[in-house]
């Protein structure tokens, strides 16, 4: 039989659990009245994974199909889940719980764990503390259930079946809740009550052997994690970077050679922090805060990862010219807010200096027509000439020289183009946008068969017979005849 009696006293777990984390953060950002519930695709259904108390209580429940609960409840209101926002939420609440303790670590999906050990007595009594937290998240419009223990599996259990109680009453109450509040799997709980142990404490009164060949060393390890006999540690995450830097001015300043004077301080020091980590900034924000409590930012967006303070300041000049200094500026502040890993390089007496400066070209234009609108052209795997490249943004690219083609292509390609012709072979003379040709050479054809997995209408005529035609009139155009279907188009010219 086990009583208990080698828990550790001293130490003191929190767990929260927020019930309808998901269905909270979205009424959040967008209150409405009325039942709600936010929605998941499972098992080939639409189904409801978490719904507001309006949507409870008129009788829905997770897990429930959708169409079941429009005919419950024509008057439901639902969206489909975002689990990736959801997680981000979690994780935001993580960063503001360190406010209580240093050690805060996730409890699944939708709950947190706090080890308050040595920590309450800053907010006065472990019931104050509680407190404090359960209203500051209650007035954020979050529903959450506290609970209190010697062990993280304790709280997690009081949270989630039971209630807070006083530290003498501790085994009591766990000895009162089912015993699926030890996190045990579903088929063992119905296993136990089938056996007539239904609460925790029928497993404390019970011999440990029988129930280890019956049920495993696992359901003896939850039980002994719950009252604090077998230790489990909580792992808080490691906060992310910040990387940030700021100056303060003892006399404000207006100039822009003294403001680029000051940038070029912050970057310095930003630069190598970050050149240290390996990293580089992609996203670049200054902020300047004038004597009137006013705020000027200045947003630098480069082409590629960079850390070389000496490149990156020369980009500022312009954007800060532009800058309204007011009645002086007092305080700088450069921050980094989307970094990159950058990969190791050899070192080489070769020069990049190339490449470096089409970088810093496109970042110059892009801070006028914005990154997105730089592009360049990227090979794709297809034969079809239309598919056979791809546009892509050039600061989140590299250039390829796969540009493999066992026949020439065009430097321009078009829609196709009709023009009159009969027969398999090029027209001698034909009528182009208006345009008088007469053919001079003709090299092909070259034959290119649709793909037939891949649905499109311009194809739709079956196979094309592409032939190189250089005129008289100087324009070298790329033709296509087409058998299955006989017509003549023209579909791009040669240099």
């Amino acid at each position: 039989m086990f009583d208990g009696t080698q828990q550790n006293p001293t130490r003191r777990i929190v767990s929260l659990w927020f019930p309808r984390l998901s269905s909270d953060r979205f009424l959040r950002a967008r209150p409405m009245e009325g039942p709600f519930a936010l929605t998941i695709m499972e098992r080939n259904a639409n189904r409801i994974y978490c719904l507001n108390v309006k949507a409870e209580q008129l009788g829905l429940h997770q897990a429930m199909p959708l169409s079941d609960a429009h005919a419950f409840c024509p008057e439901l209101h639902s969206m489909p889940a975002d689990l990736h926002a959801d997680q981000q939420f979690l994780l935001a609440l993580r960063r503001w719980a360190t406010r209580y303790c240093p050690w805060v670590g996730l409890e699944g999906t939708d709950g947190l764990t706090l080890d308050i050990t040595g920590s309450a007595h800053l907010f006065g009594t472990e019931i104050a503390m509680i407190e404090d937290m359960h209203q500051r998240l209650m007035r954020a419009g979050l529903t959450v259930r506290i609970g209190l223990g010697v062990s993280r599996g304790a709280a997690w259990a009081l949270a989630h079946y039971g209630k807070t109680p006083a530290p003498d009453d501790m085994q009591a109450a766990l000895a009162a809740l089912p015993v699926a509040a030890l996190r045990i799997e579903r088929k063992i709980d119905v296993a136990l009550q089938r056996l007539g142990l239904r609460r925790i404490g029928d497993l404390m009164t019970t011999e440990r052997a029988p129930l280890a060949r019956r049920f495993g060393q696992g359901l003896l390890l939850r039980l002994d994690q719950a009252l604090g006999v077998q230790p489990e540690e909580i792992t808080p995450l490691k906060d992310p970077p910040h990387y940030a830097v700021r100056m303060s001015f003892p006399e404000p300043i207006g100039l822009c050679d003294d403001v680029m004077a000051g940038v070029k301080r912050l970057l310095v020091k930003l630069c190598d922090r970050l050149a240290t980590e390996g990293h580089g900034a992609r996203i670049l924000l200054l902020s300047l805060r004038r004597v009137d409590r006013d705020t000027q930012e200045v947003e630098l967006r480069l082409a590629r990862a960079l850390h070389d303070a000496h490149r990156i300041l020369p980009l500022f000049q312009r954007k800060i010219e532009a800058v309204d200094a007011g009645f002086g500026i007092d305080q700088l502040r450069l921050m980094a807010p989307q970094v990159e890993k950058l990969p190791v390089q050899q070192l080489s007496h070769v020069s990049k200096g190339g490449k470096d400066q089409l970088d810093d070209l496109i970042t110059r234009l892009g801070a006028r027509i914005g990154l997105e609108n730089i592009q360049r052209f990227l090979p794709a795997d297809s034969h079809i000439p239309e598919r056979s490249f791809i546009i892509a943004a050039a600061a989140f690219s590299e250039p390829s020289n796969a540009w493999a083609h066992s026949q020439p292509r065009p430097i321009r390609l078009f829609p196709p183009e009709p023009i009159a012709g009969t027969g398999s072979r090029p027209p001698a003379r034909f009528r182009w946008r208006r345009m008088a040709m007469t053919t001079g050479r003709a090299i092909g054809p070259e034959r290119i068969a649709p793909e037939w997995w891949m649905a499109d209408d311009t194809w739709r005529s079956g196979l094309r017979d592409y032939w190189r035609v250089e005129t008289r009139q100087g324009r070298r155009l790329w033709l296509f005849y087409t058998p299955q279907n006989p017509g003549w188009f023209v579909q791009g010219e040669f240099a």
